[in-house]
């Protein structure tokens, strides 16, 4: 093709034309979420951003393999080296075992992703599974001499490295000005200073996960992970790492210094960030406590909800803006979005039917290169969605009889629209948006509202019937002093 697909390199600041280390192969990493609570709509931007990147570089002919991993240990509470395991400490709090909690909120994940149609990885490796990896890894750093043993504990050595390595390339953040501003901490840890990060963690006898290594029996640090696994499904070096771009610092620069300091070398070519959803301005997530998540968004069972919104009512959403961009909630933006995608939606069924007559008098010519040109210069979906509304305008006209269209035309015009509405988009046409969710959302309160007039007319058995059912097909149903709750 004759655009060249430019992408936004978070280490260089620039856009950069792509070119991959093993062509035709592409290595993408991806961090993917930790995994102790329901996603919510900050967990849903990264995965459609990468998805839109996979399914591009599958259709430019790449053959990508695609990692994105699961997070299922050594994320400690605020992100830090102390504290709570956040896995461990929902398991403390529902008494169930960890690796219960990580397999049931993945599987709601994994649903959630497939409701978005966001694609499966190639790989999606735990970290939990790859704990001989990244004892290895940490030995690796230990014998070029970046790091240290503290009472049994590994951490980075972040002076050191940065006598003959950039620490803060990614962040831009000043190596002396974050080492000046944690000296304070020095003597009061078992870390040199405050800015080292740990690789290693000893396990304090109330830490439920707890391995075996030649420090201590403890656990990985979580920065350690992607270092590892990228490096044994993607190699030393590999094409394109992404993530939030919340993940830049700590994670991600951590990542850089102990690849680098493992490896003797950089590992990743391209480094992309999605910014953030945010709510009233503040960023979506769990540790604010200001998230919703992406079932309550597909029942509109919350208090900042309107209506329910339909998985591809939230991809729509999401694809409008640019994946650089910040993007704000709203109900107003969220109905404008469900309110564009029928449109869009209900002019390529039309398009389907559409009959082609003996020569063209509208004009469709172009649409594919324009769409093309859009997605090679950094993904930029919201100019092809203008595109593609700027052709309804045509199929519109054919449709009310007012133009004609060639077949060669609409073949054309067929092939370009289901390429980019379902191939690269990814939008699936089944559903009408929303609305058939709304009235899907109604049946579910019709009947319960039917069980309420049973139970009040003490008619247990239909009661039962109603609640027992919709609980097999997998509702979650409660009584309230006000009527009822149900969630999918």
């Amino acid at each position: 093709m004759e655009n060249e697909l430019l992408i936004y390199n978070t280490l260089h600041r620039r856009k950069e034309r792509f070119v991959p280390l093993h062509a035709p192969h592409v290595g993408m990493y991806v961090c993917g979420p930790t995994v102790y609570g329901d996603a919510h709509l900050g967990h849903a931007r990264p995965a459609i951003t990468f998805d839109i990147l996979f399914r591009y570089l599958t259709h430019l002919g790449y053959k990508v393999r695609y990692v994105r991993n699961i997070t299922d240990v050594g994320h400690l509470e605020n992100d830090a080296d102390e504290g709570e395991d956040k896995v461990a400490k929902k398991a403390r709090l529902e008494q169930l075992e960890p690796m219960e909690v990580v397999q049931y909120y993945l599987n709601r994940y994994h649903k959630a992703m497939e409701a978005l149609n966001v694609l499966s990885p190639s790989i999606e490796p735990h970290a939990s599974g790859h704990i001989i990896e990244q004892i290895e890894f940490v030995q690796k750093i230990l014998d070029a001499g970046y790091a240290y043993e503290s009472e049994g504990s590994v951490y980075f050595d972040v002076e050191k490295y940065s006598k003959d390595h950039h620490y803060g390339v990614l962040s831009g953040r000043n190596i002396d000005d974050m080492l000046e501003n944690t000296r304070e901490l020095d003597g009061q840890s078992e870390k040199r200073r405050g800015a080292d990060f740990a690789l290693w963690k000893k396990a304090a006898p109330e830490h439920i996960m707890r391995w075996n290594s030649p420090w201590s029996v403890g656990f990985p640090g979580w920065h350690l992970e992607c270092s590892a696994m990228g490096t044994k499904y993607l190699g030393e070096e590999f094409d394109i790492h992404g993530g939030g771009m919340d993940l830049i610092f700590p994670h991600h620069e951590a990542e850089i210094a102990q690849s680098c300091a493992g490896l003797g070398h950089d590992s990743v070519k391209y480094w992309m960030h999605n910014n953030m959803i945010t709510i009233n301005g503040q960023k979506m997530g769990k540790s604010l406590g200001n998230f919703i998540t992406l079932d309550e968004f597909f029942t509109g069972n919350h208090k900042l909800l309107a209506q329910a919104y339909s998985p591809m009512t939230i991809r729509f959403f999401i694809l409008q803006a640019h994946y650089r961009s910040t993007v704000d909630f709203s109900n107003e933006a969220l109905q404008a979005s469900e309110k564009g995608l029928e449109r869009l939606l209900e002019g390529y069924a039309r398009l389907q039917k559409l009959h082609a007559g003996k020569q063209s008098t509208v004009e469709t010519a172009g649409l594919r290169e324009k769409c093309e040109e859009a997605m090679c210069d950094d993904l930029n979906t919201p100019v092809v969605i203008s595109h593609l509304f700027e052709a309804l305008k045509a199929i519109n006209l054919v449709h009310d009889g007012k133009e004609t269209i060639s077949q060669a035309d609409l073949d054309e015009l067929q092939s370009v629209f289901r390429l980019f509405v379902e191939e690269v988009l990814g939008l699936q046409t089944g559903e009408s948006s929303a609305s058939g969710l709304e009235a899907y959302k109604k049946a579910v309160d019709l009947l319960l509202n039917i069980r309420m007039d049973a139970k009040r007319n003490k008619d247990w058995a239909t009661s039962d019937k109603i609640r027992n059912e919709l609980t097999a097909l997998g509702f979650d149903i409660k009584d309230t002093k006000d009527g009822f709750e149900w969630k999918l």
